[in-house]
């Protein structure tokens, strides 16, 4: 955002100088017109970030020290257990960062085309060491929520209020609004905002000197933000870019001064990302295992106009049913922002319409709002068939591949700056107008206050694999294969199994987005199945043993052939189980061990 300091003698939320025009003026915002010195930080500052920190650690403890319990999302946290593992074994063992084969062996899986999360797991690496994957994904979390919460902070107490409070409550919306802590609980790449306003405050800094600084910090927080998530990278270029046109619109003076500066940022900062960044990148689109498209209907995921004043189930005014039936799944509640909030962000825009940035503000939020509407327009579960405006985005390449339902996160900190500048708006007015403003902030927030993150049971990785004892089975270049070996499904033995002892085996299949084939690169999840994966599959949908002859049990070794495996090993088995049955008519009876049924097959694929 284009915003004046405010320890200087100039209204907040301009770039520098009044429009023409006309505009606020210091009298009309309640801001004093003298200068005055600030010192940053100060003693109240810890205590608001002591406050995020604390939030955060309270929203994720049904996890803390429960290795049997999973947040909500049970797959996408297993998935992003083994990311950070993943990270951390990179960074250990030297290897390339970019890709890894201790799953889908043995072709292996492009992590820079997967969510891999890289700027988180990279730096907590000794967090993941000493204390496991489940430890790391949890202080990840922690990290995102109060450190967004903490960047929009110190950005709305620099430049954009001048009460610590106004601040304080501007930043909490933007770190622990129902979508962050939905997006939370499952996507780390999505819930890692902190460098979002970083970003903004350099390019939209309204002084014209440091540009080549200002640039190169800029390409340097640019190259980072595609490490922790891509798309909140798109969504920000978007964002940023209808920001900027909306003010040059509501103040065409300060944009005309500015933008040959911020082009000139824009530049240098592009390049140095460019030059970062070329590598990854063509790893991503073009390297091993790239693929194109996506394995899900991303337009699909698109919010219902009745959302915007709901209440998310993970609030204290919501419920799992109706937020439900709302939205397209418990992670993507990014719209639900109460009865009362929308409301008073209409009325803080009224009355400080005058003010470019207000002005600004209110048309991206809008806009945003309707493009997470889809292609088109659903009012209370019922479709309208009304033209959505992302039916425009529907086929620009990249945009063609964005969850419509995440524009709406961008709404987020476009109420928390309208909540912080309403605030510290009344600061200094008489208790007549103060306690009516309060009064209405804190009716609009309290039914939004977040509620400790929903946890279910997470099935327990066996002794036999947390313990090691399948070492004494799986000689070097061989693979553990998790019964069943399910290659495209969230939930993925082999990844949860994998992520929970740091990565010691290789396994095939796994919860990743990779190629249909070798030759045909269009998305899928997972791995191709192979025959005796589908067999097995079967068997366990049905409840029923499947024919085995002798063409299944060759079939059988080709397949184990093609994992390289050594042992296959499924949890929590009993004597009558189909898949259990259908594993001993394929290659023998197996044995029990501590907490499992294990298969030698190393001698039968030699």
């Amino acid at each position: 955002m284009v915003v004046g300091r405010p320890d200087t003698d100039q209204p907040v939320g301009l770039t520098g100088a009044v429009p023409a025009g006309g505009g606020p003026d210091p009298a009309v915002d309640g801001v004093p017109a003298r200068r005055t010195r600030r010192r940053w930080p100060r003693p109240v500052d810890a205590l608001v970030v002591a406050g995020y920190l604390g939030l955060a650690v309270l929203l994720t403890a049904g996890q803390w020290g429960r290795p049997d319990r999973l947040f909500h999302q049970a797959g996408d946290q297993m998935l992003f257990e083994w990311m950070l593992a993943r990270a951390a074994r990179a960074v250990a063992g030297g290897e390339n960062p970019l890709y890894g084969t201790a799953l889908n062996a043995p072709d292996g899986v492009n992590l820079m085309a997967n969510t891999s999360v890289l700027g988180l797991g990279v730096p907590l690496t000794p967090v993941t060491l000493l204390g496991g994957s489940q430890v790391t994904f949890l202080v990840a979390v922690v990290g995102c929520l109060a450190g967004t919460a903490t960047t929009w902070y110190a950005l709305l107490a620099r430049r954009l209020v001048r009460s610590r409070a106004a601040a304080a409550v501007g930043g909490l919306f933007c770190g622990f609004a129902p979508g962050m802590v939905s997006q939370a609980g499952a996507h780390l790449h999505m819930a890692a905002q902190f460098l979002v306003p970083v970003i903004l405050a350099l390019v939209f800094r309204p002084d014209a000197d440091r540009v080549r600084r200002d640039g190169v910090l800029l390409g340097l927080a640019i190259a980072y933000q595609v490490f922790l998530g891509e798309e909140v990278l798109v969504f920000l270029a978007l964002a940023a870019g209808v920001f900027a046109g909306a003010y040059a619109l509501a103040d065409r003076s300060a944009a005309r001064r500015l933008a040959p500066v911020v082009a000139r940022r824009i530049g240098i900062g592009a390049l140095v990302a460019g030059v970062l960044l070329a590598y990854p990148l063509w790893f991503q689109f073009r390297g091993p295992g790239h693929y194109t498209g996506m394995p899900f209907f991303a337009r699909g995921y698109r919010l219902d106009v009745a959302s915007f004043t709901a209440a998310a189930r993970q609030s204290v005014a919501g419920d799992d049913y109706h937020a439900g039936l709302l939205s397209p799944n418990p992670t993507e509640q990014n719209s639900f922002f109460g009865p009362f909030l929308p409301l008073l962000a209409v009325l803080v825009v009224v009355r400080l319409r005058r003010r470019p940035l207000v002005r600004a503000l209110a048309a991206c939020g809008l806009l945003f709002a309707l493009l997470s509407l889809g292609t088109t327009v659903v009012v209370n579960r019922h479709d309208t068939g009304l033209p959505g405006p992302y039916r425009l985005l529907a086929g620009v390449p990249l945009l063609d591949l964005v969850v419509p339902a995440r524009f709406a996160l961008v709404c987020v900190p476009v109420l928390g700056v309208l909540l912080a500048l309403a605030l510290d708006r009344v600061r200094l007015r008489s208790a007549r107008t103060w306690v009516p403003w309060v009064g209405a902030v804190a009716a609009a927030l309290l039914p939004l206050v977040p509620t400790p993150i929903r946890t279910v049971p997470a099935m327990p990785v066996p002794a036999f694999v947390t313990g090691g004892d399948w070492r004494a089975y799986v000689p070097p270049g061989r693979t553990v294969v998790p019964v069943l070996p399910i290659t495209g499904a969230g939930v993925s033995p082999a990844t949860f199994w994998s992520a929970r002892t740091g990565l010691a085996f290789d396994a095939p299949g796994g919860y990743f987005i990779g190629p249909r084939t070798a030759d045909d690169p269009t998305a899928r999840w997972g791995a191709p199945d192979r025959p005796t994966s589908l067999l097995l599959r079967r068997a366990a949908e049905t409840g029923q043993v499947p024919p085995v002859g002798e063409a299944e049990r060759r079939q059988a070794v080709e397949d184990l052939r093609h994992w390289r495996a050594a042992v296959l090993v499924q949890a929590a088995s009993s004597p009558g189980d189909p898949v259990r049955a259908t594993i001993d008519a394929l290659v023998g009876p197996g044995r029990d061990v501590a907490g499992a049924h294990v298969w030698d097959v190393h001698r039968l694929v030699s």
